[in-house]
């Protein structure tokens, strides 16, 4: 760090030297952290917007709340940067999201000052108010804070939580960080004044606030407007959505004013109960160009910030999440049926044309995945094609609506599960490590796993023209580099492809991994067969490859427990068939974050460890199979 440049943060070496810090000092430590934050960041990538735009708040909330006594918890945590650099983390921040490095989000055995992991959505207030209810029932006297966006607001686990709060009569304190509205100057100084004072409801501006936070419900949209039209009267000020919940509510405040945040905030740490303040923050604060594309300067790569970033170079090979989007777009154009969902991963899973070519057939949910599930139920029900466009981590988060929405119901709803297997920087919360588990034990469902690009579109075309439900999961980033035709060919229903004969060794590989299985195939002369279905299982395949050989390897990059290989195990076993299987697949462990590659190399399931743990598995079964 250039100490010259950076002195009060430098002087920083955790909450309690801001503490110490004159009130009049910072907003210039706040520019001092925005000028570091945008440095270190832009030279080694991460994610920047959200971090930018949350400076005086962090700056706020510890000067102002004896942390880590009094808790922290950070939503999702993509704004934690300021956060990490002010908790005695700011000499690493630029190891962060990288092997053996700083955890991208809230992580508990990183730093007491993290005192809930996060990398999921709207689970803070939840957390918040678990720990305000054990420090009531304790005896204990410090505070939780729950520090939430307005796009995780839409989550239904969020309202749950004000629910129980305002029931429960906790002492908690929500701050709702709405980052994507700005207060214009004269409704903020009225709000803000207002707001220093305690005072109750105020006029037009603040309900016009409120309609912003409402706005990220469809439904409250709908009955606000309704409300506003019939009563015109301050009834629909934001406190009526909160207060209904015996939440009191607060602000909106400017959430870059750091002297009106830290009067605010030290009223409403001595006041008891349960009570929301409204902050108004902007997404890239103090950066013009994250400011005016807030997207792309969510996560970025490393970028001059002199000159922005880069222009996005000819592409490559394909990502698999590409595959998707045309897949999309041309099914769309043929069957006027199909319908696509989103629960706010339009960019991740590629499905930005989409959006654009075919506004009527597209719906993003927010985040709300299990309304995403039951969504596409529904449409189902009514003859429209519901494609689910989900990453296999947030996928979790629907799995009862799965089974008793979809599945039950024999309804043919296809989900599209990108991210499958690991998925590199953001680490172990979004890690795609047990879908096949807890597909393959559900009634009706079809699951698919593509080898390469071609076979990802093949399989969302079959799955996508089946009669119940399916799913084809796929991984992070591009495949092999298989051309991808323009048809809209089937792939038959569970029929696997050998695609090497050898002798003795059969390996049975499942998606991502059949690259890395084929090097071992052609190392050690064995059989390679592509099984592309995780369900129904080619049983003709199995049984041929059986019958031929000495063993059977599974590999996936999957949990071994409960996964592909599981099922071929247990298809054998109800046939009396003996040969031996052993399985290769991610063990009984959380991966910590780094790159895909090192995480696949970690795991021992890139060509060389797969290699190397065929040969382990084969001696320790004491075969006679010669390798």
């Amino acid at each position: 760090m250039n100490q010259a440049r950076y002195p009060l943060l430098e002087s920083i070496a955790d909450p309690e030297d801001l503490r110490a810090l004159p009130a009049n000092r910072l907003p210039a430590l706040a520019a001092e952290l925005r000028g570091f934050l945008l440095e270190t960041v832009s030279q080694n990538g991460g994610h920047l917007g959200a971090g930018l735009g949350t400076v005086e708040l962090t700056i706020a909330l510890h000067y102002v709340f004896q942390t880590p006594q009094d808790r922290l918890v950070w939503d999702v945590g993509h704004q934690t940067y300021p956060h990490k650099i002010l908790t005695g983390r700011r000499e690493r921040l630029a190891s962060i999201r990288k092997t053996g490095g700083l955890s991208p989000f809230p992580k508990r055995d990183e730093s007491p000052f993290d005192c809930f992991g996060t990398g999921h959505s709207s689970t803070s207030i939840s957390a918040a108010l678990g720990m305000a209810l054990a420090a009531r029932s304790s005896g204990h006297d410090n505070h939780a804070v729950a520090i939430i966006g307005d796009g995780a607001m839409t989550g239904g686990m969020a309202f749950e939580a004000m629910d129980h709060a305002g029931d429960a009569d906790a002492d908690l304190l929500i701050i709702l960080n709405d980052n994507e509205m700005s207060i214009s100057p004269n409704v903020g100084a009225l709000s803000g004044h207002l707001t220093r004072l305690l005072s109750g409801r105020i006029a037009r501006g603040l309900r016009e606030g409120g309609k912003r936070v409402l706005g990220q419900l469809p439904s409250a949209r709908e009955l606000a407007g309704r409300v506003e039209a019939q009563m015109k009267s301050l009834a629909m000020s934001p406190s009526s959505l909160f207060e209904a919940l015996n939440i009191d509510y607060y602000g909106p405040v400017d959430g870059h004013d750091i002297d009106a945040l830290v009067d605010v905030m030290r009223n409403l740490r001595r006041q008891k109960g349960p009570r929301l303040l409204h902050v108004v923050t902007r997404k890239g604060k103090g950066y013009d160009r994250a400011e005016s594309d807030p997207v792309g300067y969510h996560g970025v790569s490393p970028f001059d910030p002199a000159h922005g970033l880069k222009p996005a170079s000819k592409p490559g090979a394909v990502s698999y999440s590409q595959v998707f989007g045309d897949w999309l777009c041309d099914m769309a154009t043929q069957d006027h049926r199909l319908a696509a969902i989103t629960p706010a991963m339009r960019e991740g899973s590629g499905m930005v044309r989409f959006s654009r070519e075919h506004p009527e057939q597209y719906h993003d949910v927010g985040i709300a995945e299990q309304h995403a599930v039951t969504l596409a139920a529904g449409m189902a029900c009514e003859g429209l094609r519901p494609v689910v466009a989900i990453y296999s981590t947030f996928l979790q988060r629907g799995y009862d609506q799965l089974i008793h929405d979809v599945a039950l119901q024999n309804l043919p709803v296809m989900f599209a599960i990108d991210r499958a297997g690991l998925v590199g920087p953001d680490g172990p919360t979004h890690a795609g490590a047990f879908d096949l588990s807890f597909l393959r034990c559900i009634p009706n469902m079809t699951i698919m796993a593509p080898a390469d690009e071609a076979e990802c579109r093949r399989m969302l075309t079959t799955g996508y023209r089946l009669e119940g439900p399916s799913a084809v999961r796929y991984p992070r980033g591009g495949g092999p580099g298989i051309a991808v035709p323009d048809d809209l060919e089937e792939i038959p229903l569970g029929q696997a492809e050998l695609r090497r004969q050898g002798r003795e060794i059969a390996i049975l590989a499942f998606g991502s991994l059949v690259p890395a299985a084929a090097a071992a195939a052609e190392e050690l002369d064995a059989s390679l067969v592509n099984m592309r279905f995780v369900k129904p299982l080619d049983g003709a395949m199995l049984e041929r490859m059986a019958a031929s050989h000495a063993m059977l390897i599974t590999v996936e990059e999957n949990a071994v427990a409960g996964g592909a290989g599981s099922a071929v195990a247990e298809w054998l076993t109800a046939r009396h068939l003996n040969t031996p299987v052993r399985h290769i697949g991610l063990n009984d462990n959380y991966l910590p974050h780094g790159s895909r590659e090192d995480l696949l190399t970690a795991a021992g399931l890139d060509a060389d460890g797969v290699l190397r743990r065929i040969r382990k598995l084969t001696k320790s079964s004491g075969s006679d199979v010669p390798l």
